[in-house]
């Protein structure tokens, strides 16, 4: 079976030229093309001799995912549908702003964790991503675009739980911040999970990547009733480890909240989350609700945000309406399906 380049880390990539008995400094040679010159082929290294190439072609791989479809939202956001090998599908979306583009990536195919207000949520898991599928969406993109350069943020918001296909999207993160791998700024990569605590832990120990928390509530009934996760790691579990994360100086942790008509969007709930958050370096970012098939709740009226908004202002949070972006091709927040009709 030959080995997959992509899902490799410099200390593993360098480890198998050596067993192959080439000299480590090809290693490098052969990370530079994946991850800088996005090579798609071994053919491109033109830098390596033909009998190494051809070696490279008996022993290594360089996977690709299959992209199958790209809509384009009237505000200009890019949804990519991509299909891996044994025929899943998943989904990429990019934000373009005014000086940079944001792409958001999954993690695995379907989530295990059904949130009531997630799309990705209903089909169940089918399976974890590869480190490969989950980088490989990042260098697709950065190849089909006009100035590559413009893409610099990261997030992993699309579907799945990242933390739940822990070891992978480590091994991704790595390629994805370090010098000899793609090279993005730790501070322009999120990774948004729902709160699996003890891989917060070791996130932080293991890869420095900005956090982002699933929140969209602030006591245990309603979030459980929103995210059964919370049931095995509630509130008081989950407020601690982000007491505890460690933050360089003058970054926040991120708390989405999901607001959700008659559920979580009331002015006792919205003082609720600023006693939950006090004492925390907090930056919240209220997303109203995107309605999509199978759900039965809606998001609340703009007053009735710009009230619960206020009420956290008042607090001295940092508090921001996120705008949805991409909702007429279902490309925001909860509504990435890999359905290839959406």
């Amino acid at each position: 079976m030959k080995t997959d380049l992509k899902s490799l880390d410099a200390r593993e990539t360098e480890a198998w030229v050596e067993e192959l008995g080439l000299e480590a400094y090809r290693a490098h040679q052969l990370r530079g093309w994946i991850f800088k010159r996005l090579a798609s082929s071994f053919q491109e290294m033109t830098n390596l001799s033909k009998t190494l190439r051809a070696l490279m072609e008996e022993k290594a791989s360089i996977s690709r995912l299959e992209k199958i479809k790209t809509q384009v939202s009237s505000d200009g956001t890019e949804k990519y549908l991509f299909r891996l090998d044994d025929g899943h599908l998943i989904e990429s979306v990019l934000i373009p702003e005014r000086d940079h583009d944001t792409l958001c990536i999954s993690s695995q195919a379907g989530c295990a964790l059904g949130c009531r207000f997630c799309l990705t949520a209903q089909q169940g898991l089918e399976r974890n991503l590869t480190p490969s599928e989950i980088i490989d969406q990042v260098i697709q993109v950065r190849q089909s675009l006009n100035n590559p350069e413009q893409l610099r943020n990261i997030v992993l918001m699309g579907m799945g739980e990242p933390l739940a296909n822990y070891d992978a999207v480590k091994k991704a993160l790595i390629n994805l911040v370090n010098e000899d791998g793609m090279n993005f700024s730790r501070r322009r990569v999120t990774l948004s999970t729902c709160g699996l605590v003890p891989y917060m832990k070791r996130l932080v120990d293991e890869v420095k990547v900005k956090l982002a928390i699933s929140l969209n509530a602030a006591d245990d009934k309603t979030r459980s009733l929103l995210m059964p996760i919370n049931k095995v790691y509630p509130l008081k579990s989950l407020i601690k480890a982000c007491q505890e994360f460690p933050l360089p100086k003058g970054e926040k942790i991120t708390f989405e909240y999901v607001l959700i008509e008659q559920v979580n969007d009331s002015d006792v709930d919205a003082q609720n989350l600023a006693e939950l958050l006090s004492g925390i370096s907090a930056k919240i970012n209220l997303i109203p609700l995107n309605p999509h098939r199978g759900i039965d709740m809606s998001p609340p009226s703009m007053a009735r945000t710009l009230q619960f908004q206020d009420i956290l202002l008042k607090r001295h949070f940092t508090t921001i309406i996120r705008k949805s972006r991409g909702r007429d091709i279902s490309a925001s927040c909860g509504q990435l399906s890999g359905d290839p009709q959406s």
